[in-house]
């Protein structure tokens, strides 16, 4: 009888999981959802028109100077350059779309699916000033982000060296996930610039101001 009541009692609780050592089931990963700023920038981005910008390229470059050098950086991200005069989105644009085969080569040998792009200038302070474009980090969310390659627009970028006057420029290629959405910290050896939060603001204010230009243009009932 006592035998047949252990049998009866270890059936019931093997049917309910009784055991109490049974892991719960594993939840895969999560998706990494865009923060809400990110989403919002994009749906405002596919809203605003192109050629109703009025910003300056100086308006929205993060300014760094380290020894001898004047340097000056800002994504190529299409909710940045559409805030921007004409001249300079078309020029920028074409810069971009120009790279394009280069950028998915260079980011297709890493495994990379959707580089980040910068615009870098460097303008020579002192004779035979040296620049390293790789030198730049950027700091945002909690992660350090540094280019995986840089591709030369002016012919003399390569040799890393200016004279007085002199200007070079090239392009910065970071990984996913640099959001340009959010503020972040800018580096280049003891140079540190915080001024995108505030250049945030003003591409903010400039996207309100082409919507209603937007909204001016268009034709009455």
């Amino acid at each position: 009888m006592r035998l047949r009541r252990i049998i009866a009692w270890a059936a019931v609780c093997g049917a309910a999981g009784c055991g109490g050592n049974t892991p719960p089931p594993a939840s895969g990963p999560k998706p990494v959802r865009q923060t809400e700023r990110a989403a919002a920038v994009q749906r405002d981005t596919a809203q605003i028109p192109i050629g109703l910008g009025t910003l300056r390229q100086d308006d929205i470059a993060i300014v760094l100077q380290p020894e001898g050098v004047h340097a000056e950086a800002f994504p190529l991200d299409e909710s940045v350059l559409r805030t921007l005069a004409p001249d300079s989105y078309r020029t920028l644009r074409a810069r971009l779309d120009a790279s394009r085969a280069q950028i998915t080569q260079r980011a297709t040998m890493r495994g990379i699916r959707n580089p980040q792009v910068w615009f870098l200038r460097f303008y020579g302070l002192a004779p035979d000033a040296r620049f390293v474009p790789t030198d730049i980090t950027v700091s945002s969310a909690g992660r350090e982000f540094r280019p995986f390659d840089v591709i030369p627009i002016s012919a003399g970028f390569g040799t890393q060296r200016l004279q007085p006057r002199e200007t070079q420029t090239g392009l910065l290629l970071f990984e996913e996930g640099l959001d340009v959405s959010q503020p972040f910290v800018v580096t280049m050896g003891s140079e540190r610039n915080t001024d995108w939060d505030g250049i945030l603001r003003r591409i903010d204010a400039e996207r309100a101001a082409i919507r209603g230009r937007a909204g001016a243009k268009a034709p009455r009932p």
